[in-house]
């Protein structure tokens, strides 16, 4: 166990701002090696692919953690050259613990169909961790739109495949996260965090070039968006949000924790000071 000093007041709420009091976190050995990765398809193969990352997500020990994806294809190495720009879908996965535990964990996702692209392999944990650091470089527009589900539906499944084929940039993605495990565990009050009955996070990522193309790529995550609210918890993550959602959106992602968090915005920074990014207003 190892003693830092940090914020309690706003530990994990997001909320741009902290009081230092005190926290105790516990360190987890890691590597140096993990099995981690990705596996990519054909984009018809969405339905299938989808659907395995549902039923593995939903028996995954806590080791391992899965990301489903569908986007065009970047022009990486491991894709066929005849294969870049079209669309696919990927499962990205990242086996914590003993590597030849997630060799077996993450099996059955090489063995699925006929893959296009397979990277899922040991590898240093320090090179996971900046594997998908390309897709996001600075410079580029970006404008995305998220929501908390509590579980993956088969129907938001079909909604979130014809959403990904009408994608407008080679950069934008639809994204399944999944975040369950301690979040889950632990009581609503435990901290600002809130939002304790998500277990994935969607994300509906526009990416794109020229300020040229911003209407046709913020018009197609927003669409994307509205036709998938549906199936979500009520929750969002703050900060996957854009500037244009309003105060509602931010109660959306801290719940019941923006009152305690406002009530300590105005004891320590009644001027808001601290507001630069999405802001807590002073109770």
């Amino acid at each position: 166990m190892t003693r830092t000093w940090i914020s309690s007041g706003a530990a994990g709420g997001g909320g741009n701002f902290g009081v230092v009091t005190g926290i105790d976190y516990a360190l987890y050995p890691v590597g140096p090696e993990v099995v981690g990765g990705v596996v990519a398809w054909p984009a018809s193969e969405a339905p299938r692919v989808l659907e395995l990352y549902r039923t593995l997500a939903e028996k995954a020990p806590a080791e391992l953690t899965l990301v489903a994806l569908m986007r065009p294809a970047p022009p990486a190495p491991w894709l066929p050259k005849d294969m870049h720009g079209k669309p696919i879908v990927a499962l990205l996965a990242c086996y914590s613990g003993r590597p030849e535990e997630g060799e077996k964990a993450v099996a059955t996702i090489k063995s699925f169909g006929n893959p296009i692209g397979d990277v899922l392999v040991r590898r240093p944990y320090v090179q996971m961790q900046s594997l998908l650091d390309a897709t996001q470089p600075k410079g580029r527009r970006y404008y995305w739109k998220s929501e908390y589900l509590s579980r993956i539906d088969p129907v938001l499944c079909e909604k979130l495949i014809e959403h990904a084929a009408r994608i407008r940039s080679p950069h934008s993605a639809v994204i399944l996260f999944q975040i369950e495990g301690a979040l889950n565990r632990l009581k609503e009050e435990h901290s600002p965090v809130g939002n304790r009955d998500a277990r994935y996070v969607l994300n509906i990522a526009g990416s794109w070039e020229q300020a040229g193309e911003d209407r046709a790529n913020i018009e197609w995550a927003r669409e994307a968006w509205n036709d998938v609210k549906a199936f979500s918890t009520g929750g969002t993550y703050i900060n996957f949000l854009t500037e244009d959602e309003g105060p509602e959106r931010i109660e959306a992602a801290l719940g019941k924790g923006l009152h305690r968090l406002a009530e300590v915005k105005a004891r320590w920074d009644p001027q808001n000071v601290f507001r630069t990014n999405r802001n807590i207003k002073p109770a």
